[in-house]
């Protein structure tokens, strides 16, 4: 069968989905039970499967020449000074800062080849946060729902007292993992605070001075005598809707369920110490904690990765934390019996430059760079995609922005033929022409 190489083709001349299979179909080659299983992709309901999602945003981006994707032939300029080790997946390697995820890789897949056109900091991270293109340096605002914000309109939360969507410690800078048109309440809930810190409390469930527990209750119970005699003025819906945020957040203030989940000072020492006493450790299993409770996607931001000078000096700061964070994750998931239904997901909106710049750095990259899945049904051991030689551009696999979110939407149950109006009421679909990695799946 001819296969046709590069990205997916994206119809942008008016012709119905229709016409295309019976006149494109054979044009572009594409055989039968191609395009009935993309066809039956897209076709298939949303079909929640329990399952949550953890991510580790780098923002900045991570270089993965001296991560997951080494190049030990390459000349010094191009390898750096880390050196590759082995896994346990034979013929695997990975940087040597990567040393606690080499004893888990057969738990941990790769996509090498993850490509997209922009290397400025803003359209690159909203590319990867929603899918698609929007932002530029002049008019910077978000355009599109982040994934996390998909899922939470797609399946919610997964226990009524806990938020769906939960940043840690809060949403990135830009605003690019935030709802935009599908409506504030797909916002994520934002920790406010670092949960490595002496003493960890969430300002948003704190309770104003001279109020306790026994009376916010008392009060929500008045409360809910006196809505229900507003509800009975009210014929216009809008109360539901003020209702439907209250009652979350009083909830949340006033139950056991959140406050407990949050209450990361009840895990034993030693496993707090395996994660490590740091940000990224503490946050990593924070976010065990959260899914555990019933939330669905919790995305903790890892600080800043953008080393344009003395890279090896500055991912010194990051790479051992981040590597005992997600290694013990992973096991910890695993031996309470959570791996297959929560999604570990890390990425960054680029890579970094093959080529060390004069400033002992690595510039900003898009052209080619690695991403991480485990978990979540997500096949472990594998590496899809190749980049060049030196890691220049992608050798074999192009996989773009929507080709990752499909699936992950994929992994979660949700129907990659769903579709969320706009402001203006246009119907955006969540994939576009982005597909899932079927290797991973």
């Amino acid at each position: 069968m001819l296969t046709v190489p590069g990205r997916t083709y994206r119809n942008c001349d008016g012709i119905s989905r229709r016409n295309f299979l019976q006149v494109g179909a054979p044009l572009l080659g594409l055989g039968l039970s191609s395009l009935l299983e993309r066809e039956s992709i897209a076709a298939d309901a949303t079909r929640d499967k329990g399952r949550s999602l953890i991510v580790f945003w780098t923002h900045g981006g991570m270089s993965q020449q001296d991560t997951y994707d080494m190049k030990p032939d390459s000349p010094a300029e191009y390898r750096g000074p880390y050196r590759p080790i082995k896994t346990n997946v034979p013929g695997t390697i990975v940087g040597e800062r990567f040393a606690r995820q080499a004893k888990v890789m057969d738990k941990i897949a790769q996509v090498r080849s993850v490509f997209h056109e922009n290397g400025i900091h803003a359209p690159s991270a909203h590319w990867m946060q929603t899918g698609y293109f929007g932002p530029t340096l002049a008019r910077i605002a978000a355009q599109h729902p982040s994934f996390g914000s998909v899922i939470n309109k797609a399946l919610g939360s997964r226990s009524p007292h806990m938020p769906a969507y939960i940043a840690v410690p809060k949403a990135e800078a830009f605003g690019y993992q935030k709802s935009v048109y599908l409506g504030a309440s797909y916002d994520p809930f934002e920790v406010g605070a670092d949960p490595n810190s002496k003493n960890f409390k969430v300002p948003n469930l704190a309770l104003p001075g001279g109020l306790d527990l026994s009376n916010v209750r008392k009060r929500r119970d008045l409360l809910v005598r006196f809505d229900s005699l507003r509800r009975d003025i009210d014929r216009t819906g809008v109360m539901d809707g003020l209702d439907a945020f209250k009652s979350k957040a009083l909830e949340m203030v006033t139950g056991e369920e959140v406050r407990k989940a949050f209450e990361i000072d009840s895990e034993p020492a030693a496993l707090r110490d395996r994660y490590g006493r740091h940000q990224y450790g503490q946050s990593a299993l924070l976010a065990r904690r959260l899914v555990e409770a019933g939330a669905r996607v919790v995305t903790v931001n890892t600080g800043y990765w953008d080393h344009h000078n003395e890279v090896h000096q500055n991912l010194e700061q990051h790479l051992p934390p981040l590597d005992a964070a997600m290694a013990t994750l992973l096991e910890d998931l695993e031996q309470r019996g959570m791996l297959e239904n929560t999604l570990v997901y890390c990425a960054g909106e680029f890579g970094r430059t093959p080529l060390i710049n004069g400033h002992a750095g690595r510039d900003h990259w898009s052209n080619c760079f690695t991403v991480m899945l485990a978990g979540g049904g997500i096949v472990g051991g594998r590496v899809v995609g190749a980049s060049e030689r030196h890691g220049g551009g992608v050798q074999e696999r192009p996989s773009t922005p929507l080709d990752v979110l499909a699936t992950i939407y994929y992994a979660m149950g949700i129907s990659l033929g769903t579709h969320n109006e706009d402001a203006s009421g246009r119907p955006v679909s969540i994939v576009g022409g982005g597909r899932p990695i079927h290797e991973l799946t």
